[in-house]
């Protein structure tokens, strides 16, 4: 038996499963933001379910793999300036979503209804999945991000392994920041938090202020190779990955990797002491890029822009 593509739910709301022979499955959620709500190994759940998937459309809680568009984690305001265009984000915006501080975290409308399927299909190697979003088809999300374009995720599930290829398609009106990243809460059921084995790859550790926000400087951090979790916390952002960056955690008989394409060189860990989740995010920008600079690219008018990373659940 190959690859296959079926139309399934997930706590009743219309979701697309991806599953290969190998005992890997992964369900999206095209009518809520286009997020992924479960990962399957073996028949067990190996994302952080969490606030669940209604919670997630109604309240855009903590949950699953969700995209963060047009910024990944905080702004330090909510005045930026980029591509030559000064914004005056609406605290009370119902398209925005706010951190303990009051800082707008995590861009701008994530559990967008208006995501369409384009492309499915499944042979015998791979299994796909592609929906589209017309980001200026909404003037909420259009005030809060006034660069025109189109967003294009496609999963692509070979084997154990599951790819996200995420594309900026700008409009002809001008340049568009990228500045998006990826959040996978993920979990090892059955195995105590602390006999958690993780793997960071070196990098530059960046230096946060009080309120989570980078400061503009860094050091470097070595490498930490299956070192167990035990009562450690993270909330850490890095710099400067590698190209190919892997992060890792493993426990169980299973292990849980999340490869960085080329373009995502910059990354967020989270691993919180109230929660049995671990997040390694790929960003194409750092924390507040969309005010500092920081990494921050441009896709020209009329131009598109991908970044892939992919996770991979196998026996350890």
């Amino acid at each position: 038996m190959g690859h296959t593509v079926t139309d399934t739910e997930h706590e009743g709301i219309a979701t697309v499963t991806l599953a290969s022979p190998d005992g890997v499955e992964v369900a999206f959620a095209p009518g809520v933001g286009m997020v992924g709500c479960s990962l399957r190994h073996r028949g067990e759940e190996v994302l952080g379910q969490l606030g669940g998937l209604t919670a997630y459309r109604d309240r855009q809680s903590t949950f699953g793999i969700p995209l963060l568009h047009p910024w990944a984690n905080r702004l330090a305001d909510h005045t930026y300036t980029a591509a030559g265009r000064t914004v005056e984000l609406d605290p009370g915006s119902p398209a925005l979503h706010h951190d303990g501080n009051g800082l707008p975290i995590h861009g701008v409308d994530a559990s967008a209804r208006d995501w369409e399927v384009v492309h499915r299909d499944a042979v015998d190697v791979r299994a796909e999945l592609t929906a589209r979003l017309d980001f200026g088809a909404d003037p909420a999300r259009l005030a809060a991000f006034p660069f025109p374009h189109v967003l294009e995720v496609a999963v692509v599930l070979r084997h154990h392994e599951v790819s996200i290829t995420t594309t900026i398609e700008a409009g002809e009106e001008g340049p568009v920041p990228m500045s998006f990243g990826w959040h996978p809460y993920l979990a090892l059921p059955g195995v105590d938090r602390a006999d958690w084995r993780v793997t960071i790859p070196a990098a530059e550790h960046l230096e946060l202020d009080a309120l989570s926000v980078p400061t503009g400087n860094s050091v470097p951090a070595e490498a930490l190779i299956d070192v167990p979790l035990g009562d450690r916390t993270f909330d850490d952002g890095y710099a400067e990955e590698p190209m190919g960056a892997t992060f890792a955690v493993a426990g169980g008989g299973r292990r849980i990797q999340v490869r960085f394409g080329f373009v995502y060189r910059h990354a967020q860990v989270y691993a919180p002491g109230t929660a049995d989740v671990i997040c390694f995010e790929p960003m194409t920008a750092a924390s507040n890029a969309l005010i500092s600079g920081d990494g921050l690219r441009l896709v020209p008018a009329g131009e598109r822009q991908s970044a892939t990373f992919a996770i991979s659940v196998t026996d350890d």
